[in-house]
């Protein structure tokens, strides 16, 4: 049986492991800061350590769950995009060619979860899987496609991509500066 639809839903399950490993790792640092700083305590007052250990979790999944959908959506609109730039047919085959791919990211999201215990190795893992998925990107495109086409592809998708992160770091260090400037020293 090979039907096309068979891995559809393996994009929301790799959001939602990679979300949940992240939501855990930032839960334990959360609690260590709140430990340290002696504001654990007076939350147990009003609150259980289950509840407050499962309310961020909850809140930290719906905030991660929703990055990283976003980083989909985005991620396919310039996927899409530079088939609409380069691609020389239009009947959508491509897009049926790299739909399995998204089993990169789902066997990512699970091994994310074996490395709940680090920042570093949760984001080498979706790093890894992210240039995994690149390369068999470009691999299944690259049969409809010239060689030139080729090339404007992944130009398209490096230019975009650093653009996009080097003003997210440009911005965020900009807000970070000023609210520094800001403080009474």
């Amino acid at each position: 049986m090979k039907n096309t639809y068979f891995t559809s839903y393996f994009p929301l399950l790799a959001i939602l492991l990679f979300s949940l490993s992240l939501s855990i790792r930032v839960e334990m640092t959360v609690i260590e800061l709140l430990k340290n700083a002696g504001i654990y305590e007076g939350m147990k007052e009003f609150f259980s350590d289950g509840g407050i250990q499962l309310a961020l979790i909850v809140l930290l999944l719906v905030l991660f769950f929703m990055v990283f959908a976003a980083l989909k959506l985005i991620a396919n609109t310039i996927n899409e995009l530079s088939l609409l730039f380069f691609s020389k047919e239009s009947e959508g085959d491509s897009l049926k060619q790299i739909r399995s791919g998204s089993s990169i990211y789902f066997i990512g999201g699970a091994l994310s979860l074996l490395s709940l215990y680090s920042f570093i190795g949760i984001a080498a893992i979706f790093l890894g899987a992210t240039i995994t998925y690149f390369v068999y990107f470009v691999f299944k495109i690259s049969s409809s496609m010239s060689f030139i086409g080729t090339v404007g592809v992944i130009l398209f998708q490096v230019i975009v991509w650093s653009s996009m992160v080097i003003g997210v770091c440009y911005i965020a260090l900009k807000v970070y500066n000023s609210i520094m400037a800001s403080l009474p020293i």
